[in-house]
């Protein structure tokens, strides 16, 4: 019989029975508490079986930890191990595609909060840079590419044949719009690729969605038109008119009139930077701030008329042509060229640089197109073209376009290797006045005489794009966000220079130079010494006052010292000095045997 109050346990027992004595609840395991209070929220009333833990029980308990610790502590179905655990490697193609420049030096042990700031940010970053690689396998298109039956070359086949043998939607891009009034056009794509505008020689100017083919404006400013390009949106562009710039929305109403900015004759628009540049037939290079409507910079190149212009995409440096052979590069912050590069015996005619900033393609009036590499400044490839190129364009995958004439040829890989024969070509009816690859497109425009034709390029545009960037797809509510976030994170013109990586650096060679100067002014190194700390003095002598008075009284002797013996050094200079002018003098006061010939 169990005592009132008590619970009556039983016990069971691998071999031979024995009573044991009663124990209260509190007395038990941590374990048989939780088991008691499962059997009350299951409704079913338990006894706790103590069981006496033997010795097999022990090490089988024992050997069945240590396989799962060799498992990892993994419980597989199986009973296996996994044969590649951990997740999977990530192939250093893609870490380098990815990659966010070296990792700089640590700063010392002592800048332990520093140092811990760098520890984690570059650890973010290499995270980054593995989520990037990884997710580069989810990329859903491809890039495309023209193939040719066996013994046939892909420069022969028409755009036709393209359009007809790819699907609807591909063939609706090869089109050809028949503007013969008021030609030849020039024309610029939208940064998203939707949008195209077009700009005839004798004032026409049209605005379009070129996909849907839905017009949004068009009119004629009854004046030349130089030259036209879309500002940081599809819903403003500027036209380079007869004698000065305006800017017109998408309804083709005038917004301004730039008078500042006269006989322009080519524009390119920085986008991160809310620049526009243009170049005039005066020789003046300016640059216009659209968001806020003023001039940054206005540059004299001497150099003449200016009707050769291209942009770096990687540093959004300017790249001029000139009539003596030589190209420049330019910066808003500097009124001389930062680089000039001699590169054809005659004329520049066409410029063009791929959005790495690595490679510039050029061609001149010597009927020659060259390949320069920008990081050495070195050409690479040098081609004859029987006529020459008038017009260059550098595709996001790295095809050239150039037009001779009235034909239109497209070249790939023109940097690594020497090319013999185009990859595709075109003839278009009229002289080609201008041509423009379409970002994330397979498509090339063509300006001509005769109007504009879109041609199908495949393998030409970049397929998958950055939708946080430039979304070809956005609403205009996501157009208006993005235009607020742009303008929010906008690059200061101060910031343009020809290697951007200069910016996360410290410049070490100016502050030595600042150093030199303060201890030239001041006569002596004030970083050389610690400085004075008095020591701590009682009954009020160690007010903050008298304390600042005994620091000031130290400083002025040790600088007493110091310019004294500048001072000494200075006057021993001036000594020396003159002693050498008296000698000087000394013998010039001498007679010589020369001077009876003198009148």
């Amino acid at each position: 019989m169990a005592a009132p109050g008590e619970k009556a346990l039983e016990t069971t027992h691998v071999g031979k029975k024995e009573k044991q004595s009663a124990k209260r609840y509190w007395q038990g395991t941590e374990e048989e508490g939780k088991e008691d209070h499962k059997g009350q929220n299951e409704g079913k009333s338990k006894h706790v079986l103590l069981q006496k833990e033997t010795p097999a029980r022990m090490e089988g308990a024992k050997k069945r930890r240590e396989r799962e610790e060799e498992r990892g502590g993994n419980k597989f179905i199986s009973g296996k191990s996994d044969p590649f655990p951990g997740s999977a490697p990530v192939p250093e193609e893609k870490l380098k595609k990815f990659q966010r420049g070296e990792k700089g030096k640590l700063p010392p042990r002592l800048q332990y909060k520093l140092r811990d700031i760098v520890d984690r940010s570059e650890a973010a970053s290499e995270l980054a840079q593995k989520q990037a690689a990884r997710h580069d396998l989810l990329l859903p298109e491809d890039a495309g590419f023209l193939e040719g039956d066996e013994d046939e070359d892909t420069c022969t086949i028409s755009q036709e044949d393209i359009a007809d043998a790819v699907d609807i939607t591909s063939g609706a891009k090869y089109f050809n719009l028949n503007l013969s009034q008021f030609g030849p056009y020039r024309l610029d794509y939208s940064k998203t690729g939707r949008h195209l505008l077009l700009g005839g020689r004798r004032g026409h100017v049209t605005c379009l969605d070129w996909q849907s083919k839905q017009l949004m404006c068009e009119m004629n400013v009854m004046e030349t038109v130089n030259d036209v390009k879309w500002l940081h949106s599809e819903a403003m562009f500027a036209v380079a008119q007869k004698k000065w710039l305006y800017i017109y929305d998408n309804n083709g109403i005038e917004l301004h009139c730039i008078r500042k900015f006269n006989d322009v004759l080519r524009m390119q628009f920085l986008p991160y930077h809310f620049l526009l540049a243009t170049a005039s037939a005066t020789g003046f290079l300016q640059y216009l701030d659209v968001s806020v409507g003023k001039e940054v910079a206005a540059i004299c190149t001497k150099s003449g008329r200016l009707d050769v212009m291209s942009q770096n995409p990687h540093n959004a440096i300017i790249h001029l042509g000139h009539s003596n052979g030589t190209v420049t590069l330019w910066s808003p912050n500097q009124k001389e060229s930062l680089v000039k590069m001699l590169c054809h015996q005659g004329g520049v005619r066409s410029v063009t640089v791929d959005k790495s900033g690595t490679y510039m393609v050029t061609s001149g009036m010597d009927k020659k197109l060259k390949v320069y590499d920008l990081r050495a400044f070195k050409p690479l490839q040098s081609y004859f073209l029987p006529a020459g190129a008038s017009c260059l364009s550098l595709s996001q995958r790295g095809l050239l376009s150039a037009a001779t004439g009235d034909i239109v040829q497209v070249y790939r890989d023109v940097w690594s290797t020497p090319v013999t024969k185009p990859y595709m070509a075109h003839r278009v009816r009229g002289s080609v006045w201008g041509v423009h690859f379409c970002p994330f497109e397979d498509v090339l425009g063509v300006g001509h005489g005769d109007g504009f034709t879109s041609m199908v390029v495949p393998g030409a545009g970049e397929p998958n794009f950055d939708g946080l960037d430039a979304n070809p797809y956005r609403s205009a509510k996501q157009r208006q966000e993005w235009e607020v976030k742009a303008l929010l994170e906008k690059v200061q013109p101060e910031l343009i220079c020809l290697d951007p990586g200069t910016l996360s650096q410290v410049d070490k060679a100016t502050w030595e130079q600042r150093h030199q100067d303060q201890v030239q002014a001041l006569g002596y190194d004030p970083q050389t010494k610690e400085k004075f700390t008095p020591r701590h003095k009682t009954k009020g002598r160690s007010s903050s006052g008298k304390v600042e008075k005994r620091k000031k009284q130290v400083a002025h002797e040790d600088q007493r010292d110091d310019i004294r013996k500048t001072v000494e050094d200075r006057m021993k200079l001036e000594k020396e000095r003159k002693e050498k002018e008296n000698k000087t003098k000394t013998f010039s006061g001498q007679n010589s045997a020369l001077d009876r010939f003198r009148k």
